[in-house]
């Protein structure tokens, strides 16, 4: 009984052990290839920081269009929200009391020209007399004194005169500058106070073919942009409205506040935007970004192949053993889809671009050489991530 117990037992170790030994085997024999991943060495380009700041788009010249003398309104002679010339009619008034009071203007001009004329005849008549003592020393004085009182009459008439025609003239209300207007309001018929700054406030025009983008900067920003300036002229930006994916719009940073935020620790800039396309508005919000660093060399890597591992970025390389390795790196901006990799990566590396799901630390995979190609990725990113800089472009 014993023994039959022991021979039984005796098989199974057997069987076990054999079980054992051949399973390695056909693992080897039959079991799933290494899993394929495409890998390449990253992209090596010339590459120029630019950092993004939000902001808000502000009128070059502003103007109230107010009428410089009371009166009723005639007419309206724009279309709200129009381009205007400098000097093209806005409104008129009733002009008729002023062409009244011009009429009375010049009557009393003439009035005093001839009460001159005749001072003028009085005194030469009188120096004449004078000659033969006929006329007295004080009354001679006396007709001087009534000359010299009728042209200071004259030109106060004649100031007058000035006066009314201005005033005349103003009952044209014309554009100041070249612009767009706003709707008009006030209507035909309307009495309207002019004259200072309290008067009504007729419409509002404003200059549009460029406009401001004011944003703040940090103190470091500041400086390199002003040493900039000092060493290579303007500081060039780029602006971008808020529904558009690319930085189409030109300008450049042309002021600086006078000092940083007592609160802020920042301090105001002012860049000059081109709005050929008159699509941008005063008070529109947007983005600008201004070139941060002079061009440098760096290696490149598609975005998506970045890990992300709490605060850690890792990157998928592939060994002389096509094991796959997690390598810490430091990122850099990002220059369209491609991410700058500021440490961390050789340029020979080999890293995994495609099937990331396919490879794990220490695993075994079968590496596919692909080629990067900076062209395919979209000039400027479509989603701006928090970085030391906002992009990076490619210094052709």
């Amino acid at each position: 009984m014993r023994s039959r117990n022991f021979a039984t037992v005796s098989v199974l170790a057997t069987a076990l052990v054999v079980g054992a030994c051949s399973a390695p085997q056909a693992q080897e024999q039959g079991g799933p290839p290494p899993p394929q991943v495409d890998v390449a060495v990253p992209l090596s380009s010339q590459v120029a920081d630019w950092n993004g700041y939000t902001g808000r788009f502000e009128s070059v010249e502003r103007v109230e269009v107010r009428a410089r003398v009371s009166g009723y309104v005639k007419s309206v002679n724009f279309e709200d929200g129009a381009r205007v010339k400098a000097g093209e009619l806005l409104f008129t008034l009733d002009d008729r009391p002023f062409r009244a009071a011009l009429a009375q203007a010049e009557a009393q001009l003439a009035q005093a020209k001839a009460q001159s004329v005749q001072a003028q005849s009085d005194l030469e008549r009188s120096t004449k007399l004078a000659e033969s003592g006929a006329v007295s020393v004080e009354e001679l004085e006396q007709n001087r004194t009534a000359l010299a009182s009728a042209e200071a009459a004259v030109a106060a008439a004649e100031a007058g005169v000035d006066a009314a025609r201005l005033d005349l003239s103003f009952t044209r209300v014309t554009a100041p500058i070249d612009g767009r207007v706003s709707a008009r309001n006030v209507d035909p018929g309307n009495l309207v106070a002019g004259g200072n700054s309290s008067g009504d406030i007729l419409t509002t025009l404003v200059r549009d073919e460029e406009l401001y983008f004011t944003f703040n900067v940090s103190e470091a920003d500041y400086l390199r942009y002003a040493r900039a300036e000092k060493s290579d002229g303007a500081v060039k930006a780029e602006a971008r409205l808020q529904d558009e994916t690319s930085f189409t719009r030109p300008g450049e940073v042309v002021f600086a506040d006078n000092r940083m935020g007592d609160t802020t620790g920042s301090i105001r800039v002012r860049a000059l935007i081109d709005n050929e396309d008159g699509l941008i508005r005063p008070g529109m919000t947007g983005e600008v970004r201004i070139n941060g660093s002079a061009p440098y060399s760096a290696l490149m890597v598609p975005q998506t192949a970045v890990q992300t591992d709490g605060t850690r970025r890792t990157l998928f390389l592939v060994n002389e053993r096509n094991e796959v390795e997690a390598a810490p790196v430091q990122l850099g901006p990002l220059s369209g889809n491609m991410q700058v990799i500021s440490g961390g990566l050789e340029a020979n590396d080999r890293v995994v671009v495609n099937g990331l799901l396919r490879a794990r630390p220490g695993a075994v995979v079968n590496p596919v050489a692909v080629e990067l190609d900076y062209e395919t990725a979209p000039e400027d990113p479509a989603q701006v991530l928090s970085r030391p800089a906002m992009s990076a472009r490619r210094v052709n």
